[in-house]
């Protein structure tokens, strides 16, 4: 049997449990939760894991210290892979864990402050509730870097904002504050500060554990379908191998760089 939530072995992620809510925490503070491949595979792992997690209702997830996270880890050194198997394994892993997260059968909200960059910007967007403070800063830099967003993060944005301004977010790396993504439905609320995004979370909160939870889970399920019945293939497949071609023009080298 595959393990429980809380048996996870977590280094990059705190998990607990609070009544009826799981309370996720990316925990790298002091690098603004920069996402290393470790994350990543934690966050799929444990998202995964809620599958079974039948006594928990709604899963909150957050960023430790002053961001929600600032996406990709640009430092890290990763071991080399031992075949083109698990390269490509670990090409994907951002994927992975964005639809693991998507795919979760429990209600999820993300309490997103100072930056969600690149991935950052990714994880919220998988969350089914977005509430952020106005100052916060929404961005994804990648194609600005030389790489196109990779982790299905392209449908995901045109489902939850619409063509138009997921081209003028991804193709232009156009930063905005939380105020224009609640405008744009990136996020579901904006506020003022941190205090008013702690108060508007327990709203949320509250209201959501109010309703009838199968209800709850039968409706997300609706969503999650009808959001993928248009598709006659899932092109993210070859996100992980068309940012790996990328990673390996001259652009991109000179960019990441220097960025």
């Amino acid at each position: 049997m595959a393990p429980q939530w809380h048996e996870l072995d977590l280094a990059r992620l705190d998990a607990e449990r609070d009544g009826d809510v799981v309370r996720v925490t990316l925990n790298r503070p002091e690098a603004r939760n920069a996402i290393d491949q470790r994350m990543l595979e934690e966050i799929g792992d444990l998202f995964l894991a809620f599958e079974t997690a039948f006594d928990a209702r709604l899963i909150v997830f957050a960023g430790s210290g002053p961001s929600f996270s600032a996406g990709a880890d640009r430092r890290e050194a990763a071991e080399p892979a031992t075949s083109e198997r698990e390269a490509r394994y670990r090409q994907h892993l951002g994927r992975r864990a964005m639809r693991a997260i998507e795919d979760c059968p429990i209600p999820t909200i993300a309490r997103v402050q100072g930056h969600a960059a690149g991935g950052g910007s990714c994880i919220a967007a998988s969350c089914d509730f977005r509430i952020t403070t106005d100052e916060c800063l929404w961005w994804v830099p990648e194609v600005e870097l030389g790489t196109p967003l990779p982790w299905a993060g392209v449908p995901r944005l045109i489902q939850e904002i619409g063509m138009a301004r997921a081209r003028r977010y991804v193709l232009l790396s156009e930063r905005i504050p939380g105020t224009v993504a609640a405008d744009w439905g990136l996020a579901h609320e904006s506020c003022a500060d941190e205090a008013a995004l702690d108060e508007a979370m327990r709203r949320w909160e509250a209201r959501l554990l109010e309703m009838p939870e199968m209800a709850v889970t039968m409706a997300k399920a609706h969503f999650r379908g009808y959001a993928r019945a248009h598709a006659l293939g899932d092109l993210s497949e070859t996100d992980g191998d068309l940012s790996t071609l990328a990673r390996q023009t001259e652009d991109f080298a000179t960019r990441f760089r220097n960025f």
